[in-house]
C-alpha cells in the first residue's frame, strides 16, 4: 500500500475514534482539571505533542489527528488552498489566551497536585453521555465549517489550539540542535511543475519554498509527505538530521 494511502487510513481511523479521545485534546477539559490541580490527560497528550516535536515537528498533523482526518475528508467538497499570510497568527492568539487562563486557573486552584489521566471519563471513552454528543457535533461543525468556507484544513491554520505546541516544540529542537524530521529538496532539479503545490493538503506553495529555501523551516508543513510522493522528478525526500 502506498505512504498516502496509509496516512489518509491512519487519519480516518483517527477520525473515527474521535468520540472516544475527544476529552483527551480539550481546550476546557484542561482549565476544569488546573482547577482542581489535577493532571488530566489533555495536560499529557499537550506535553507530549511538545515534546515529540522537537524530534518530528507538526507529524502528529499530518498522520494521526482526529481533526486532520475530518478535514482531509472535507476538502473533497472545496479542494482550494486556504488563504494564509496573517490569517495563520490567529490560532496563536487563540492559543495565548486559553494558555494564560490554564496558567492562571491551576494558580488560583485548590487542593494537592494529582495525576488522573481519565479525568471526567467513563472508562476512558469521552462520549458516553446524550448532551456530549451536542458537545462533539458542535466541534465537528467548528472544525469542518472552515475547511468548506475557507478551503483546504483552514482549521489547521486558522483555529487549531494545539498546533502552536508543535511550532514551539520544532523551534525548541532547532535551538538545541536536536536532529528532526524534515523535507529537504535538491533546488537545482525542480521543473517547476506544481505538481507539490496540488498534493498539499495544507495547500502551501511548496514550489516557492523550495525555491526561498523555506521549505525545511515551514511551520505549516504537517510532514506528511504528500509532495515528496508526488513529485516526477524526486526532488523532495524525507531527511532526520540536525537543522540550523
Amino acid at each position: 500500500m502506498k505512504r498516502q494511502q496509509i496516512r489518509r487510513m491512519v487519519l480516518f481511523i483517527s477520525f473515527m475514534l474521535f468520540p472516544v479521545t475527544m476529552w483527551y485534546f480539550s481546550p476546557y477539559l484542561i482549565i476544569v482539571a488546573m482547577a482542581q490541580h489535577v493532571l488530566n490527560g489533555s495536560f499529557w497528550v499537550f506535553l507530549a505533542m511538545l515534546v515529540l516535536s522537537m524530534f518530528c515537528g507538526r507529524a502528529f498533523c499530518g498522520w494521526l489527528c482526529p481533526s486532520g482526518g475530518l478535514q482531509e475528508c472535507s476538502a473533497y467538497i472545496r479542494e482550494t488552498p486556504a488563504k494564509q499570510g496573517w490569517r495563520n497568527y490567529i490560532k496563536y492568539g487563540i492559543w495565548s489566551v486559553w494558555m494564560l487562563a490554564v496558567i492562571v486557573t491551576f494558580i488560583l486552584g485548590k487542593n494537592g497536585v494529582t495525576v488522573n489521566f481519565f479525568f471526567m471519563t467513563d472508562h476512558g471513552i469521552s462520549v458516553t453521555e446524550i448532551y456530549n454528543y451536542v458537545i462533539y457535533y458542535g466541534v465537528l461543525f467548528l472544525l469542518f465549517l472552515p475547511t468548506v468556507i475557507h478551503g483546504k484544513r483552514a482549521a489547521c491554520h486558522y483555529l487549531c489550539w494545539m498546533a502552536p505546541f508543535m511550532v514551539i516544540g520544532g523551534f525548541i529542537g532547532r535551538k538545541l540542535h536536536l536532529p528532526q524530521l524534515h523535507i529537504e529538496a535538491d533546488r537545482e532539479a525542480c521543473i517547476s511543475c506544481r505538481q507539490c503545490n496540488k498534493a498539499c493538503p495544507m495547500g502551501l506553495k511548496v514550489e516557492e519554498l523550495v525555491k526561498q529555501e523555506k521549505n525545511a523551516s515551514c511551520s505549516e508543513c504537517i510532514q506528511c509527505g504528500a509532495c515528496i510522493d508526488n513529485c516526477p522528478r524526486h526532488v523532495l525526500k524525507y531527511a532526520m538530521r540536525r537543522r540550523q
